[in-house]
């Protein structure tokens, strides 16, 4: 049974907020308050003068007949709490203004007040019977020192209380309306507290001070203190059931209710400058930008044109943060998927502050490198040139071809092994503060991370493009136009997203090389780096293995996801029929997933998206209390317990959620479960608290009782 506890002074709401706590859970309703004026009415009625100097021992024994020879009848139904003696309806005449004008007189007398607390113990010990109004479930007490002298170990113990000035305003308020009560406040505090103290809260009293509240926001506060309570509750009757068995080491860290997750702090988007690194294909871009990282974030092979899309990187040097971006080839006159690569680099060069200018300093000065000097001062960014390849000091005359480019001091750097990096970057930082503005915003830590992953040639850079109203990532029919995993903050219904735009998996990764090899390990390093994957089919194609061991990948992975079917709207009525069959059969393992059907290349539908990635993201962060989780298993073993197994039938002791990203449960039980009943628990826990986008992992302990000791 759950005792809750409402002290408070006039003009907090007790009686209106303890009403509906009580209706909301099913409780019984104990106005205390009205116990006192049904014993000044009573007072009253018995004929003593409550005016003149109170006969204290008069008051004292009317009181005490009152409440131990039954005259009175507290109804405790919340939404009628009809107040009775010897049959009568007496509800109204205890909020008359004349008795309403004695109580003081009364309540402050302590004899009586010792008559009053021992009914109202009584009162809520009654609702422990499983007879009683509350079927033994609970009971709302409100009034003077409940919280401390008549239940002190009460489940739930609150100090309801506002600001003086709100407290007489919504006396006020009763009064217009026509409700009895529109006493001056300070005058009431002053009276009632010489005999009680409501005012400032006592150790272990939660202080809900409700100024500016509604009424709705102070109802959902202290129902998640009863909702608190309650699993406290069931988490001690259900680990009990641990006592006669043998523990092992980590169980018990396991058994402690682990609480909430932290909430993340509100993203930061701190302005920064932006370099983009430049040049013809394969001198060694991002080499150097991986250098600069100090990881290897860009793919690199000894071939050109590795690089496609311009990727953004944060990087840091000598303590100033900056924006890294790294581009594909530049050149001149070509068609086809080197002419979007080309263009995306000049839009990098257009959107940034400084750039770095690599030429290869083996080959020497070329005509492309003249063309894209052309390039850069029609764009009038200031240029460090980084002659990459002097790897020796002997190399060093290398560079001076490349003054002839009139870009100042070329910087003979070798990408590749470190060389006279830290003074090509000082050089481009130094140019950078003094550039005319700051461009780039560093990507916050706390934004949501979504990876577009699928097979090659999907739709994943369309998509991304379409999300992000611009052509940010190359997209060709050529199937792998996506090499390195490509970033980009994309606003979403006013909330922004981190989008991480990868290469196509391939189905048998031992059996490719090179670049293709690194850029599907850098997949699979963005599906661990993100928080929801969007796993993209192309529905024009029949749906193949290799596309479910891409949607495997990500499950496996722990990840939250939502299935994107892309080009659907170039479907018949036919062919959608076959994919819905082949939903029931081929995606049985994700069918806990949302689907979105949609086309990335027009946008129809994509405004759907936003909700789906939303609610799988709520599903993965999503924590079931202790005691929530073992009442529902409690229940559903109770009404489908596990089949026999060879004459005995494994029961489940206790189970926690031991972690969320994605939701992981421990259960504890007498033998082991069968996978088939794991599943059937599976799908009862998504029946009963959603989890819809979110794949869900549990695990089972065995454990044994207790061996008993024979010693005598």
């Amino acid at each position: 049974m759950i005792r809750v506890a409402i002290d408070g002074p006039a003009g907090v709401g007790k009686s209106t907020t303890s009403k509906a706590l009580a209706k909301h859970f099913g409780y019984a309703y104990l106005d205390t308050g009205a116990m006192y004026r049904a014993a000044a009415w009573w007072c009253m009625k018995q004929g003593i003068d409550l005016d003149a100097e109170p006969d204290e021992q008069a008051i004292c024994e009317a009181v005490a007949q009152l409440f131990t020879e039954d005259h009175l009848d507290m109804g405790l139904d919340p939404e009628n709490p009809t107040i009775t003696c010897d049959g009568e309806d007496i509800s109204e005449q205890i909020r008359s203004a004349e008795v309403s004008s004695h109580v003081s007189v009364v309540s402050g007398i302590i004899p009586v007040r010792h008559v009053l607390i021992a009914a109202q113990r009584a009162y809520m010990a009654g609702q422990a019977d499983p007879d009683s109004f509350s079927h033994g479930s609970g009971v709302v007490a409100e009034g003077r020192d409940i919280t401390t002298v008549v239940a002190p170990d009460a489940e739930v113990r609150v100090l309801l209380t506002a600001r003086p000035e709100v407290r007489q305003a919504r006396r006020n308020g009763q009064a217009q309306a026509g409700a009895a009560g529109a006493d001056d406040v300070a005058k009431r505090d002053k009276a009632d507290s010489k005999v009680t103290s409501f005012l400032t809260a006592a150790d272990g009293v939660v202080t809900v001070d409700n100024s500016d509240m509604d009424f709705q926001q102070t109802l959902d506060t202290l129902i998640d203190l009863v909702d608190k309570a309650i699993d406290e509750q069931l988490y001690d009757d259900y680990a009990a059931n641990l006592n006669e068995y043998d523990l092992e080491e980590g169980d018990e860290e396991l058994i402690e209710d682990a609480g909430d997750t932290d909430e993340d702090e509100a993203p930061v988007n701190r302005a920064v400058g932006v370099i983009a690194v430049v040049g013809r294909p394969n001198v060694g871009k991002s080499t150097l930008v991986n250098r600069i990282l100090g990881r290897r974030a860009a793919v690199v092979e000894d071939t050109p044109g590795v690089t496609r899309d311009r990727v953004s990187y944060d990087a840091e040097w000598a303590g100033t943060d900056f924006k890294l971006v790294d581009t594909g080839g530049w050149e001149a006159d070509v068609e086809g998927i080197d002419s979007a690569i080309a263009s995306q680099a000049q839009i990098a060069v257009g959107l940034s502050d400084a750039v770095i200018l690599v030429v290869d300093g083996s080959v020497g000065l070329t005509s492309s490198d003249s063309r894209i000097v052309s390039m850069l001062r029609a764009a009038g960014k200031p240029v460090t040139v980084a002659v990459n390849k002097v790897d020796t000091g002997e190399q060093e005359y290398l560079t001076a071809e490349f003054w002839k480019l009139g870009l100042g001091e070329p910087f003979g750097i070798s990408a590749m092994h470190g060389r006279g990096v830290g003074d090509l970057l000082d050089d481009a930082l130094a140019k950078l503060k003094k550039a005319d503005k700051t461009s780039g915003l560093l990507t916050p830590s706390t934004l949501r991370r979504v990876a577009l992953i699928g097979r090659p040639n999907v739709g994943k850079s369309s998509l991304l493009n379409q999300l992000a109203h611009e052509e940010r990532a190359v997209v060709d029919d050529y199937a792998g136009t996506t090499r390195d995993p490509v970033d980009e903050v994309i606003k979403l219904d006013g909330e922004d997203w981190l989008f991480i735009d990868t290469a196509g998996i391939k189905r048998r990764l031992h059996k490719i090389s090179g670049a293709e090899y690194y850029s599907s390990l850098r997949t699979q390093a963005a599906i661990e780096r993100a928080e929801l994957a969007l796993v993209l089919f192309d529905v024009s194609q029949p749906i193949s293995d290799q596309d479910l061991k891409v949607m495997s990948q990500a499950v496996d992975a722990g990840r939250a996801i939502v299935l994107v079917f892309n080009k659907w709207d170039l479907q018949d009525e036919f062919s959608r029929q076959r994919l819905e069959r082949l939903w029931e059969t081929e995606f049985s393992r994700v069918r806990w997933a949302q689907r979105v059907n949609l086309s990335a290349k027009t946008g129809w539908h994509t405004n759907r998206l936003p909700q789906a990635m939303r609610q799988a993201l709520e599903s993965w962060d999503k924590r079931i209390s202790t005691g929530k989780l073992n009442a529902f298993l409690g229940q559903l073993q109770a009404a489908h317990p596990h089949p026999l197994r060879g004459g005995k039938q494994p029961r489940i002791l206790f189970a926690t959620q031991a972690g969320t990203r994605p939701p992981r449960f421990v259960i504890f039980a007498t033998g082991f479960l069968d996978h088939g009943y794991r599943r059937f628990i599976e799908r009862s826990l998504r029946d009963e608290f959603g989890f819809e986008g979110s794949p869900i992992q549990i695990s089972v302990k065995v454990r044994e009782k207790k061996k008993r000791d024979n010693k005598r």
